[in-house]
Order: C-alpha cells, then sequence, then structure tokens
C-alpha cells in the first residue's frame, strides 16, 4: 500500500500556466493531481519579441501621431475565442469600426461563419445577428488579402504607431481563471497603451509581474466585473469614451501616458519581467521536487 501511494503521488502532478482557475481545480480534483504554476506565456512573449527594441520598425512613443483611437485584431473568431464577436457586436454599435479592427467573416479554425457564432449571444443581445451579418466582412488590415496570423511575431507597426491604444482580445474570456498569453505583451512590446477582453482580474494579474496598467488615465474597473456581458459593455464604453475626444485631446492623452508606456518598455525588454518569472520557474521546479521526494 505505502508503494502505491507513493507511486500514485509521483503521478499526481500538472504543470500549468494558468492560476486561479476553475478549470484547474476541476481537473486535480478529477484526476487526483496537485497543480504547480509558472507563466509559460511571459516566456514565450520574451523569445517571440525578442530584439524589435533594437530595431527601426517600431516608432518611438515620442515621435507618433495619433489618427485612430484604436488596434484591435482578431482573426479566430470561434471556440474559445467566441467574445470576439461580442465585442464586433458592440464596436458595431457604439459607431466604432472607423478604428483599425480586423476580424474574419468565416472563422479560420473552425470554419464556422460569423453569424452561426453570434447566435448564442441572441439571448442576452436579439439584435446580434443582424448586426453582425450587416457588416462588410472579413474586415481586414491594408495589405492583406486574409486575416493572418501573427502570434509569434511584432507586426502593423504603422497602424499601432498611430492609434491611441492596443486592445487586446485574449485567448480566454470567460470563467474564473487568469491565463494571458503572448497577445497582452504584444502592446507593451510595441511601446503602447492597452485596454484587455480578458478574464476578470486579467489586469492586476499583469501588474503582478511588474507592469503597470492605465487606471490612472481611463476607467480601468472593467477589470473587476465578473460578469461576462457586463466586462464587454465596459471595455467597449472606454473604447467609445476614448473615440469620442478630439483629435488634440487623443494626442495629449497619449503623451501623458508615455511614462507608463516606458516602464512597461523597459521592464519587458531590460530585464525585469525575467528577474520575476526566474525565481517564479525555479520554485516551481524546486517544489515538484520536495513534493515528489516526500
Amino acid at each position: 500500500m505505502a508503494k502505491f501511494e507513493l507511486y500514485e503521488r509521483k503521478i499526481g502532478v500538472i504543470v500549468v500556466s494558468e492560476t486561479a482557475s476553475d478549470n484547474i481545480d476541476y481537473i486535480c480534483k478529477q484526476r487526483n493531481l496537485r497543480p504547480f504554476y509558472y507563466f509559460f506565456h511571459g516566456w514565450a512573449a520574451l523569445d517571440w519579441y525578442r530584439g524589435y527594441d533594437r530595431t527601426f520598425l517600431i516608432t518611438p512613443w515620442t515621435e507618433r501621431k495619433i489618427q485612430k483611437t484604436f488596434f484591435s485584431a482578431n482573426r479566430i473568431i470561434g471556440g474559445l475565442r467566441q467574445h470576439r464577436v461580442l465585442m464586433l457586436y458592440h464596436f458595431a454599435k457604439l459607431d466604432l469600426m472607423n478604428n483599425w479592427i480586423s476580424t474574419s467573416a468565416v472563422c479560420p479554425a473552425e470554419n464556422v461563419p460569423i453569424g452561426e457564432i453570434a447566435k448564442q449571444y441572441q439571448d442576452q443581445y436579439p439584435d446580434i445577428v443582424d448586426v453582425i451579418n450587416g457588416l462588410d466582412l472579413p474586415k481586414l488590415f491594408p495589405g492583406e488579402d486574409t486575416a493572418r496570423m501573427s502570434s509569434c511575431w511584432l507586426d502593423q507597426f504603422d497602424l499601432c504607431a498611430e492609434s491611441l491604444v492596443y486592445h487586446v482580445t485574449e485567448t480566454v474570456y470567460t470563467g474564473r481563471r487568469l491565463q494571458l498569453t503572448e497577445k497582452s505583451f504584444k502592446p507593451i512590446a510595441l511601446g503602447m497603451p492597452f485596454v484587455l477582453s480578458a478574464t476578470a482580474g486579467s489586469l492586476a494579474y499583469l501588474r503582478g509581474y511588474g507592469f503597470q496598467t492605465f487606471g490612472e488615465f481611463w476607467d480601468e474597473s472593467y477589470d473587476l466585473e465578473t460578469n461576462d456581458f457586463v466586462r464587454a459593455e465596459k471595455v467597449a464604453a472606454v473604447l467609445k469614451q476614448l473615440d469620442d475626444l478630439s483629435a488634440q485631446k487623443k494626442q495629449e492623452l497619449f503623451q501623458a501616458c508615455w511614462s507608463v508606456i516606458e516602464h512597461n518598455w523597459n521592464w519587458f525588454y531590460h530585464g525585469g519581467l525575467e528577474s520575476v518569472l526566474w525565481p517564479e520557474l525555479t520554485d516551481m521546479l524546486d517544489s515538484i521536487k520536495t513534493y515528489l521526494s516526500r
């Protein structure tokens, strides 16, 4: 019996890249596993976006002329990413489609038309299918013939350089779980302010790794909202408020954000994030070793 219990304990380990997660709690309960966490996507972003701070591709934030309110890339719109269709609905209703927004007409990952995806939200928003189907889709960035996959590199430098904020539509949006991917590091690596469509608490999660967010400049209370529909509405309301600013006010607001942009840029590119990730990773590995040796 003692040998069996030791064997069971040794295989009862799972390494995870999300935390505060009902999904992980459920899996561990069902499989009798113990979770050990580290921020995998932090490491991935440091690898994928390394060296861009030494190129001419990213216009210095001190030289940018703001022309648009936000940039929002949304290639995959099915599965876990269906909330991107919900955000598109709010953009259309709030007359925000003049910004740099990309979206597919048919999900390239699941081959499902966007109108079919929208149907799941009809109880909450009865007109959503009509609104979505009434859009001229796909909506692509200049020079694209299809929505491009670019998770592991930075691109659209000119469009981002003229945008006030980067609207990140994360992979995971619903439920109790904290999992940010490389997507949330794109605006940081591009030297931009950001607004997140992600699970509740994601901004606080990011601040826990040493980054700063923009609550001094606009309402970030959406991050506290656990109702997924209300959170989407609050994110859209923030972008609408920014969009209603005059061109001069947008430029002034962007300049007011420079100190936060610079902090985040330096923290990402000059060792700050790595200085947090290394002890987290080594502590996780040491904890597994200690656990398995008991």
